[in-house]
């Protein structure tokens, strides 16, 4: 649902593409990021239906700028305002987020049915209780 007039509905830039773009809607002006996480509005919101799993992901194409789009979920329950966390790299400095521009995308997936249960001991696996980094650094 659009919130807002100039909202853009979240779409895929190609055919084969996974993620749906999100737009900041900024009523016609612009906001600028710096290294304090600022959110950026998307003047939509969303009814996912039960069992689907919605993450806001960062784009690559900003990442490697140097602006950082924090991670989010989406519960099915949820029907407020989408909105974007973005902040960017000490040697970025800042970046101009204009109304329209294309800040995140929403990637939807099935949610796994899990019942948690309480166990005594665990498997052995090669991995084991290696953490970060444990296997290998390529």
């Amino acid at each position: 649902m659009r919130l807002r007039t100039g909202a853009l509905v979240p779409e895929r830039q190609t055919p084969l593409a996974s993620g749906f773009d999100l737009h900041a809607c900024l009523d016609g002006g612009s906001l600028t990021i710096g290294q304090s996480p600022l959110s950026v509005p998307t003047g939509i919101a969303i009814a996912p239906p039960p069992g689907a799993d919605v993450q806001i992901r960062p784009r690559s194409g900003l990442f490697a700028r140097g602006v950082i789009g924090m991670l989010g979920t989406i519960d099915a329950d949820y029907r407020g305002e989408l909105h974007v966390t973005l902040y960017c790299l000490p040697e970025t400095g800042s970046f101009e987020v204009n109304d329209g521009d294309r800040v995140a995308q929403l990637v939807v997936s099935r949610l796994a049915a899990v019942t948690w249960c309480e166990a005594k001991s665990l498997d052995e696996t090669e991995r084991g209780a290696g953490g970060h980094g444990s296997t290998g650094v390529s």
